[in-house]
C-alpha cells in the first residue's frame, strides 16, 4: 500500500482553488498553502494526512492572518472515516474554519465547511436537565475523570433510599415508600425496576430482591 503524503494534497487542492480564480502558493511563510484572488484576503489551507489535533493548531494560528483558513485532509473511505469526518466538522465549525477533503484515487477536491464564525445554539432542554441532576444529587459521591466505572446518579440514590426503606420496613406500598422518603417517584421507579432490585408482591406493594439486598451492602453510602 501506497504512502500518503501531504505533497500528494497540494496538486488537486491548487487546481481547485485556481479554476475558482485564485493564484495558488506554497509554503508561503509558515502555511501549506496560500491563495489570492484580487484584493480579497488571502485563502490559507492547511495539509495533513487525516486530521490530527496539531493539525487544528495550526489553522487557529492562522486565522491571525486571515479569517479563511481551511484544512485539507485525505479522504478515506469506510464507516470510521465518515465518523471521523462527522466529527471534525462539529469541531472545525466551533474554531472557526472550513474543512476540505481531497480523494486521491482521482483528485476530486469537496469542500465540506466553509469558515464561519460560530455561535453555539443553546439547549435549554439540556440545561435544565442538568441544572435538574445537579441539584437532586446529594453529596459528591463521583471522582470527576472516571471511566468504567457506575456513575452515582440523582436516580441512583433514590432508588438506593427506596430500597433502604423495604429493607427497614419490609414489603410496603409505593405510596408510602414515596411519603417516607420523599422520593416522589418512587412507586414508578420501583415498577420500572431499572437496576433489578424490586419486586412487586402484589397490586401497589413492592419488596427487594436478594440482588437489591446485596447491592445495598455496597452502596447505601451513596445517598450520604
Amino acid at each position: 500500500m501506497t504512502r500518503i503524503l501531504e505533497t500528494d494534497l497540494y496538486p488537486p487542492v491548487k487546481a481547485f482553488l485556481t479554476k475558482q480564480g485564485y493564484e495558488v502558493k506554497a509554503e508561503v511563510g509558515a502555511a501549506d498553502v496560500v491563495a489570492r484572488r484580487g484584493e480579497e484576503d488571502p485563502v490559507i489551507v492547511e495539509l495533513k494526512t487525516g486530521f490530527t489535533l496539531g493539525l487544528f493548531h495550526q489553522a487557529v494560528e492562522r486565522q491571525s492572518v486571515t479569517d479563511a483558513v481551511y484544512v485539507a485532509v485525505a479522504r478515506g473511505s469506510g464507516r470510521r472515516f465518515q465518523q471521523s469526518l462527522k466529527n471534525n466538522l462539529a469541531l472545525a465549525r466551533r474554531l472557526g474554519l472550513g474543512v476540505i477533503t481531497v480523494r486521491l484515487s482521482d483528485g476530486l477536491v469537496e469542500v465540506h465547511l466553509d469558515p464561519a464564525p460560530y455561535a453555539p445554539r443553546k439547549s435549554r432542554r439540556r440545561k435544565e436537565r442538568l441544572l435538574r441532576e445537579f441539584s437532586r444529587r446529594v453529596g459528591d459521591p463521583n471522582t470527576g475523570g472516571s471511566t468504567r466505572v457506575t456513575l452515582v446518579t440523582a436516580y441512583r440514590q433514590d432508588a438506593i433510599r427506596c430500597a433502604l426503606h423495604l429493607k427497614d420496613n419490609g414489603p410496603s406500598r409505593g405510596a408510602d415508600v414515596a411519603k417516607s422518603t420523599g422520593i416522589g417517584r418512587a412507586t414508578r421507579m420501583m415498577a420500572d425496576d431499572h437496576y433489578g432490585w424490586f419486586e412487586r408482591v402484589e397490586r401497589g406493594v413492592y419488596a427487594l430482591t436478594p440482588k437489591g439486598l446485596e447491592s445495598l451492602q455496597d452502596h447505601k453510602e451513596e445517598v450520604g
